[in-house]
C-alpha cells in the first residue's frame, strides 16, 4: 500500500512564515512546485526564494523549512479544494493541511463545502470519515460518485438458417469442384420456424453528481423484413415458413420460395426470366436471353452470350462462353467450370478451372484451381487474393491481375478521416453553448424569442451534423474493412507466373520481366516483391 505523500504546511516562528516541506513516505507521491505556488498565491506569501523553495519540494527527501515572507498575523485553517470529472460524474477532494494553530475541517464542514459547490449527488461519506481519521494532504480521494444509467439492450434477430454467403464448395480429391454437393440452399418444411426477435430493453436513467439526470442510451428496435409464403407469429416474435422450399436473406429481408425451375434451356421457349426466390436451369442459357433472380441462379450446362443477375449467388456447372458479350452480376460468390469472352463480376468470392481473355472482378478472393487452372488474356481483379495454377502464357497474351485497395479509394479513406475528426471538433464546441443557454432559460424560468431561437438553430445544427456524422462512419467502416483487406492482397502462381504479365498491387504495378515457378506476388515496404510459394 503507498504511503502519504509529500505535503507542506505554513509555519509561525518568531513572526517569521515559513513553509514546512513534509516528504512522502515511501510509495508516495512527490509535489509538484506549481501545486506550491498556488497555495501561496491564494494566501498572500510571495516573499520567497524560488530557486530554494524549488530545491526543498524537489528534493522529497527529508523535512524543510522555507521562509516565504513576515507572518501576516491569522492562522491558515484546513482547507480542501475539489476538481468534478468533465462528465461530472466524479469529484475529487485534496485537502491542505493547516498552519500549526489552525482549524481543522468537520464532516459538517466538508458536507458544507460540497453543497456549495452544487455536489448532491452519491457524496462518499466513509471516504470522509477516513479521511478525518487519518489526514492526508495533497492526494486526490474520491469523495462523490454519480449513478451511472443503466444501459438497455438493442433489439435482436436470431436467424435458424445459415446466412453466411461466402460458403465455399467441397472438393474432389484433383482439386476440381464438387457440384453434387455444393450445399448452396438452405432447405426448409412448411412450419418451420426461421428467425426469432428479441425484443429491446429500455435502460434506466442515471444522475450525474449536480443532481442532473443521465439518459440511458437509446435502445434500438427491429422488426421483421421478409416477403411471400411467411407468416408472423401470434405474438410478433418468429417468422414461420409457410411452404417448404428454400430460404435466403437478402438485404436483412427473408424470403421463402420454391426454387423455380427451368426443365430445359433459357430461350424462345421461356424467354427472360425474372423472379423473387432462386432459379435452377437443368439446360443452357442461350445467347441474348437475361435472367434475373433475386436470389440464387444455378444452371446445370453452359452460359452462352447471355446476361445472369443474382441477389445471391451464381453457379454454372459447365461453364460460361460468353461469345464476348456474356455478363454475370452477382451479389454472392460465384463458382463455374471455366469462364471464356466474359464480363463476369462477383460482390463475394470467384471459384473456377480456368478464365481466358475475360473481365472478371470479385470483391474477396479469385480461386483458379482443377487440372488446368490458368488464367490468360483479360482483366482479373481481387479484393484480396487471387490464386491460379498458371497466369499468362507462353505466347505472351496480354493479361492484367489486380488486388488491393485502388488509390482513390485510399485517398477517400484519409479524406473520411479529417472529415469525421472535423465534424467532431464542430459538434464538441457546439455543445457547450447550447447547454449554457439551456441553462440560462432554466435559471430565469423565461426565455426570450432570440433565445429561444437560438437554441433552436443550435439544436438543429447539431442534429444536422450528427446525420452527416452517422453517414459518414458508415461509409468510414465499409473503408476500413477494405483497407484491412488490402494489407494482406497478393497473388499466388502454383506453376508458371509467365513473362509480359502485368500485376497491380493496391497503388502499385509490376510488368513480369522472366517467367517465375511457384510464387506469391505482395507489397512489402512499398515495393512489390515476388517470393517462393
Amino acid at each position: 500500500m503507498a504511503g502519504a505523500n509529500e505535503y507542506f504546511q505554513l509555519v509561525n516562528q518568531e513572526q517569521k512564515a515559513y513553509l514546512r516541506i513534509i516528504p512522502s513516505e515511501e510509495g508516495g507521491e512527490a509535489l509538484d512546485i506549481k501545486e506550491v505556488l498556488a497555495y501561496l498565491l491564494e494566501i498572500g506569501y510571495e516573499n520567497y526564494d524560488m530557486v530554494e523553495l524549488n530545491e526543498a519540494v524537489s528534493q522529497n527527501a527529508e523535512e524543510k523549512l522555507v521562509f516565504v515572507g513576515p507572518w501576516k498575523g491569522f492562522q491558515e485553517q484546513e482547507k480542501v479544494k475539489l476538481s468534478v470529472s468533465r462528465d461530472f460524474m466524479l469529484v475529487y477532494a485534496r485537502f491542505y493541511a493547516p498552519s500549526e494553530q489552525g482549524q481543522r475541517m468537520d464532516l459538517a464542514e466538508i458536507k458544507r463545502d460540497l453543497a456549495s459547490a452544487g455536489i448532491q449527488i452519491g457524496i462518499q461519506e466513509e471516504a470522509i470519515q477516513k479521511f478525518i481519521a487519518n489526514r492526508e494532504y495533497c492526494k486526490d480521494i474520491l469523495i462523490a460518485k454519480g449513478i451511472p444509467p443503466v444501459q438497455g439492450k438493442d433489439a435482436k434477430i436470431r436467424y435458424f438458417f445459415n446466412t453466411n454467403t461466402n460458403r465455399k464448395p467441397k472438393r474432389n480429391e484433383d482439386g476440381t469442384v464438387n457440384y453434387h454437393e455444393l450445399e448452396a440452399i438452405n432447405h426448409v418444411e412448411a412450419g418451420q420456424c426461421l428467425a426469432q426477435l428479441e425484443p429491446e430493453v429500455e435502460g434506466s436513467a442515471g444522475t450525474n453528481v449536480y443532481g442532473e439526470e443521465i439518459p440511458a442510451r437509446p435502445v434500438k428496435s427491429k422488426k421483421f423484413s421478409f416477403a411471400n409464403n411467411i407468416e408472423i407469429s401470434e405474438d410478433g416474435t418468429k417468422l414461420l415458413s409457410m411452404v417448404t422450399g428454400h430460404v435466403s436473406l437478402v438485404k436483412e429481408k427473408v424470403f421463402v420460395a420454391n426454387v423455380y425451375e427451368v426443365p430445359a434451356d433459357v430461350d424462345t421457349s421461356t424467354g427472360n426470366i425474372n423472379y423473387d426466390g432462386n432459379v435452377h436451369v437443368k439446360g443452357n442459357v442461350k445467347s441474348g436471353y437475361r435472367i434475373d433472380a433475386k436470389g440464387d441462379i444455378t444452371v446445370d450446362g453452359v452460359v452462352e452470350g447471355a446476361e445472369l443477375y443474382a441477389g445471391g449467388q451464381i453457379i454454372v456447372k459447365r461453364g460460361i462462353h460468353g461469345m464476348n458479350k456474356g455478363l454475370l452480376r452477382a451479389k454472392g460468390n460465384i463458382i463455374t467450370k471455366f469462364i471464356a469472352n466474359a464480363d463476369v463480376t462477383s460482390n463475394g468470392y470467384i471459384e473456377t478451372e480456368s478464365i481466358l481473355h475475360s473481365t472478371v472482378s470479385a470483391r474477396t478472393d479469385i480461386k483458379v484451381g482443377g487440372k488446368k487452372g490458368f488464367i490468360t488474356g483479360g482483366v482479373v481483379r481481387a479484393g484480396n487474393v487471387v490464386d491460379a495454377r498458371n497466369i499468362g502464357s507462353e505466347m505472351g497474351a496480354n493479361t492484367k491481375i489486380e488486388v488491393g485497395v485502388d488509390p482513390q479509394m485510399r485517398e477517400r479513406y484519409y479524406d473520411l478521416q479529417k472529415e469525421l475528426t472535423n465534424l467532431n471538433k464542430e459538434m464538441d464546441s457546439i455543445r457547450p453553448v447550447l447547454k449554457s443557454h439551456m441553462e440560462k432559460a432554466a435559471k430565469t424560468g423565461k426565455m426570450t424569442p432570440e433565445r429561444q431561437k437560438q437554441i433552436q438553430t443550435l439544436a438543429m445544427n447539431l442534429k444536422e451534423q450528427q446525420r452527416m456524422q452517422s453517414g459518414l462512419q458508415e461509409e468510414y467502416k465499409k473503408l476500413q474493412e477494405c483497407m484491412a483487406m488490402a494489407s494482406s492482397a497478393k497473388v499466388k502462381v502454383h506453376g508458371t507466373l509467365y513473362t509480359g504479365v502485368w500485376i497491380g498491387i493496391s497503388e502499385l504495378g509490376i510488368n513480369i520481366k522472366s517467367d517465375y515457378s511457384h510464387s506469391v506476388v505482395y507489397k512489402e515496404k512499398g515495393d512489390i516483391v515476388i517470393r517462393p510459394l
